[in-house]
């Protein structure tokens, strides 16, 4: 009787089992039938980099990779099953509630996800709302048409809101192919801005974008809000006409910065441009804080690594480097530093941190991660010597700091894990992990803290305010640094927030030191 009651539960453990099977794979056969979630039945899936391009175009590399990794985590992005997702946003019509339609984004069903999140970004950037409010009524952009080409997240939404709220017109892509949040792409558009974004983009959708910016009815913008030079070059290479009759340029980026002082030495550069990247607000909030803090928030969201140990190699102590590094000894990992300027080098050593060159440390080191705005600072001869479950990836903001395409041979296999997560396979069975196919890691792969963005998001604002105000004669052909009343007047925005209290200087005082009782109070030269 006890045998008979066994070969019963057995027989029951058994056929249920087989039921549950049975329904797993018509769930997942239903579910790959519908376009949802293709990959469930192959979490991972190995890629060669000549087939890359027609699988990511396939599923438009845009959401869930993997049943396990939820993209809404891994890049800060709201992520979604519905089928107009693995369209080309490209290939449908789109239309938002108004029935506008001068715009592509991934998806306009998610723009009231959107909105929230830009609510809670205007939470956390109070200057930047505070500036809006101020100037409102004075319409100090009214008459400009503001070409834009930035991040396309929820703080950036701030800014384009504010732009307009200020009198300007605006078009706007996105700089960086992986770091558009779609939802707030979607929220943008429901409220008649005309946005071309959307995550992960192909190269020639990318320039498309762009092209769609500049190129439209009724439209001929007279000023440029760039991040990495991209826009710029291509308005100089297609439109040199419309180039020459614009006020001018804002530039945030080393990488774009560096394109118009080449412009400029060369007598290339037509009308004035601001470089913002070097402005004290820029340079020593955005650069050093923001990237203090989400570059360990990218590693975390796309490797789950614990850095306690870990040897880590930063290329470059700009102040990129330096907020990085910062991170990571205070969690502590074992770091050191390549740098080519031997001041950046002395302020690492007498920070703590070893000096080498990368060949010294490329087949020990754990984490390799590129901060110099440079060109190819690792090669393939590095990630050759780099050791099985080395993980490379850039806080800089051009795509050039790591020679990707170097990894695009056949004798590698590329193997996708999760959203801007790849083991680059060598012949021998070695993995390197490559993050956001070398491009930014913290706006690719997690996100950037508002409060940090609201001051370079007003120093942009005011900025623009300034050149296309400006009058005839102030500013001639060339580069322009950020005035440093307006790099005070920034910094005084945000002091509220902390309930930080300035001292005001005496009479005497400011005769004592030749200072005007309300600033500045630091000459050009000085250093923060």
């Amino acid at each position: 009787m006890s045998e008979s009651k066994n070969d019963t539960k057995q027989h029951i453990t058994t056929d249920g089992a087989r039921h549950v099977l049975e329904a797993q794979k018509s769930s997942q056969a239903s579910a790959n039938r519908k376009g949802l979630q293709p990959e469930i039945a192959n979490r991972v899936r190995q890629i060669s980099f000549v087939e890359d391009k027609k699988v990511r175009k396939k599923r438009s590399m845009s959401r869930s990779i993997s049943a396990s990794s939820a993209d809404s985590f891994s890049s800060a992005s709201y992520s979604s099953s519905d089928e107009e997702d693995d369209i080309s946003p490209r290939d449908k019509e789109q239309r938002n509630s108004k029935n506008f339609s001068d715009f592509c984004i991934r998806n306009i069903k998610h723009a009231d996800f959107g909105r929230r999140e830009i609510e809670i970004a205007e939470q956390e950037m109070p200057a930047l709302m505070d500036l809006r409010r101020r100037a409102q009524a004075d319409k100090p952009l009214n008459g400009a048409r503001i070409v834009g080409c930035t991040h396309i997240s929820a703080q950036s939404a701030v800014l384009i809101e504010t732009l307009t709220a200020l009198g300007a017109r605006v078009r706007w892509c996105a700089c960086n192919i992986y770091s558009t949040q779609n939802e707030v792409a979607a929220a943008l558009a429901e409220a008649e801005y005309s946005i071309f974004a959307w995550k992960a983009e192909e190269e020639e959708e990318f320039w498309w974008c762009i092209e769609k910016c500049i190129s439209a009815d009724n439209w001929q913008p007279n000023m440029i809000l760039d991040d990495g030079g991209d826009l710029t070059h291509s308005i100089i290479k297609k439109y040199p006409t419309l180039f020459k009759g614009m006020k001018g340029i804002v530039e945030e980026s080393v990488t774009g910065v560096h394109r118009l002082y080449q412009l400029a030495k060369t007598g290339k550069l037509s009308i004035p441009a601001m470089n913002v990247n070097d402005s004290v607000t820029k340079q020593k909030f955005d650069n050093l804080y923001s990237c203090r803090e989400s570059v360990l928030d990218g590693l975390k969201r796309t490797t789950d690594i614990m850095f306690g140990g870990k040897q880590v190699v930063v290329c470059g102590y700009g102040e990129v480097g330096k907020g990085t590094c910062s991170a990571l000894k205070g969690l502590g990992a074992v770091v050191y530093v390549s740098e080519i300027d031997p001041i950046c080098a002395l302020q690492a050593c007498m920070d703590g941190i070893r000096v080498v060159r990368l060949s010294e440390v490329v087949k020990t080191a754990d984490i390799f991660i590129s901060c110099t705005g440079n060109k190819n600072v690792i090669n393939r001869d590095h990630l050759d010597k780099m050791k099985n479950g080395a993980i490379v990836c850039n806080m800089g903001h051009s795509n050039t700091e790591i020679d990707v395409a170097s990894l695009k041979t056949n004798d590698l296999t590329w193997e996708k894990v999760r959203s801007q997560v790849d083991h680059v396979i060598w012949p021998d069975g070695k993995r390197v992990v490559l993050l956001a196919e070398g491009r930014l890691l913290n706006l690719s792969c997690s996100t950037v803290p508002s409060f940090v963005l609201s001051i370079t998001h007003c120093t942009q604002a005011l900025a623009l305010i300034e050149m296309f105000n400006a009058p005839e004669g102030r500013y001639k052909q060339d580069v322009y640094l950020l005035p440093k009343k307006m790099d005070e007047y920034v910094a005084s925005l945000h002091l509220a927030t902390f309930d930080a209290h300035l001292t005001e200087l005496t009479d005497d005082q400011a005769k004592y030191l030749g200072l005007n009782k309300s600033g500045p109070f630091k000459p050009n030269y000085y250093r923060y």
